[in-house]
């Protein structure tokens, strides 16, 4: 009897021991042959570039453009017209610099004309604005017309202009032809017409901006 239950017990061991040596050929096989999680490291190149959440050329925004003028604008004289004194002190961050009569539309017979300069206080980034005014909402148009036929870049916006919600004239924004650089921007309301040239980004909100 006793031998029996030796003879047993040392076949269970004998199993167990068989069973652990098919388990652990078989997690060799896994590891080091098929699939190889044991080769398997991803490894990084030391050359390999890194990268930054933030871009070097991109401004962060205490560095973007200011949205109010860091200069300030030039008075009016005393016997300014209405329609200049309606032309405003400032646009964005461009203040006016200087305001005087100008005669590039006189073929157009205007009741009167301006040309003004709107700057941020540098010169290469000067905005040029002329506008002038007729006696009827029809002869303004025409001369709106005629600048915008005459203007031959790429095309950057256009739409209508509205004043507490009505339609009251319509603008166009194209580059400037002879300076990739730079932008026309054009724009009818009602009997006023006018026309700013200056760098592409700024006119296009200069434009957009005005508030005539």
């Amino acid at each position: 009897m006793a031998n029996t239950q030796q003879s047993s017990s040392h076949g269970k061991l004998t199993a167990v021991i068989a069973v652990a040596a098919v388990v652990i050929v078989l997690a060799l096989l896994s590891a080091f042959i098929w699939p190889g999680w044991a080769l398997n490291k991803t490894t990084t190149p030391a050359s390999a570039p890194t990268t930054s959440s933030t871009a070097s050329g991109k401004k962060s925004a205490s560095e973007k453009a200011p949205s109010t003028p860091t200069i300030s604008a030039k008075a009016l004289p005393t016997d300014a017209t209405s329609l200049l004194k309606a032309m405003p002190d400032s646009v964005v961050n461009y203040a006016r610099t200087d305001a005087n009569p100008s005669a590039n539309w006189t073929s157009a017979s205007p009741l009167e004309e301006y040309t003004m300069t709107y700057s941020t206080g540098d010169d290469t980034k000067n905005i040029s604005l002329i506008t002038a005014q007729w006696s009827s909402a029809d002869d303004a148009k025409k001369q709106y017309e005629t600048l915008t036929a005459s203007l031959t870049g790429d095309e950057i916006a256009s739409g209508n202009v509205k004043v507490s919600g009505k339609t009251t004239g319509s603008y166009v924004i194209r580059k400037d032809a002879s300076d990739s650089k730079k932008a026309v921007a054009v724009w009818l309301n009602d009997t006023a017409v006018f026309q700013a040239n200056g760098p592409s980004d700024a006119v296009t909100t200069f434009c957009q901006k005005f508030p005539l």
